[in-house]
Formats: C-alpha cells, sequence, structure tokens
C-alpha cells in the first residue's frame, strides 16, 4: 500500500502554526486538538492548501504565504464611515477593538473600530490578516482518501 498524499479532497489531520512574518505567533494547534478538514472545502485559503499539496503522514512543513494567496490585500472600500448615533451611548468604543456587525444579508460580519469622533466611526471589515505575509508551519498528522 503507498502512502496517501494530500489532494484535493484529502481528508486531513494536522498540527498547524500561524505566525507573521516578525515571528509573532497568531494561532497554533501544537499545544491543543489538531485540526481537521478537506483540501478544497474552502476552510483554508488558496495558498495555504497549495503548501499542503504533495505531502505525506508525519512531514512537516514551513511555508512563506504571501498576502494575494493569504487573506488578500486590504480594499479601501472596506472601510466605512458610520454615524455616531448608530451606536448606543453605552457602547464602549476604542481603536482597534473587533465589533460584530450585520450586512445586508443579516449575516455577522467583524469590523475593526479604526477611529471616531462624536460625528463617526470608521469601521475597517477588511480580514484582520489582509495584507500581511504569513509563516505557515505545518506537521501532517494523517491523510485520508475516499
Amino acid at each position: 500500500m503507498t502512502e496517501a498524499v494530500i489532494g484535493q479532497g484529502s481528508r486531513i489531520s494536522l498540527h498547524f502554526r500561524l505566525k507573521l512574518d516578525d515571528g509573532s505567533e497568531i494561532d497554533s494547534t501544537f499545544d491543543k486538538s489538531p485540526a481537521h478538514f478537506v483540501l478544497g472545502d474552502g476552510q483554508l485559503p488558496a495558498g495555504f492548501e497549495a503548501c499542503l499539496l504533495g505531502m505525506k503522514e508525519g512531514e512537516e512543513k514551513t511555508s512563506t504565504v504571501m498576502p494575494e494567496k493569504a487573506f488578500g490585500m486590504p480594499n479601501p472600500n472596506n472601510i466605512q464611515r458610520i454615524p455616531r448615533n448608530q451606536f448606543t451611548q453605552d457602547t464602549p468604543l476604542e481603536e482597534g477593538l473587533v465589533m460584530s456587525f450585520s450586512d445586508a444579508a443579516n449575516s455577522e460580519l467583524p469590523g475593526v473600530i479604526r477611529s471616531f469622533d462624536e460625528q463617526q466611526v470608521e469601521v475597517d471589515f477588511n480580514h484582520p490578516l489582509a495584507g500581511r505575509t504569513l509563516v505557515f508551519e505545518v506537521c501532517i498528522l494523517s491523510v485520508e482518501h475516499d
């Protein structure tokens, strides 16, 4: 029997570590339960999936993922100015605060408060990692195919 190689549709169990290119850790499963997903199911950006293609059980790898292949580049159209009166008076606003908003389809959408004054609140709806080069470390625990 040949070793299973990761390809589209592979069921994968792995440990991962995600860091900024300055070495700051963003997330890791190495001290928790492993992550499980099917390659191509949309859980991971294409750039992360591309790093996994061809890997086998027990293999480890560190890859640098450019912003365009990770969470994209920031889009200036995703920065919105919302009238301050649309926030309740007891909403404690502060720069960098992540808040949940409803979009036109009434889905939940996270936004980061960039700035505010008495009239306007500037909210950034770009992914917080947009524009960032990321380091993706993985250790493949298992690979299964149907």
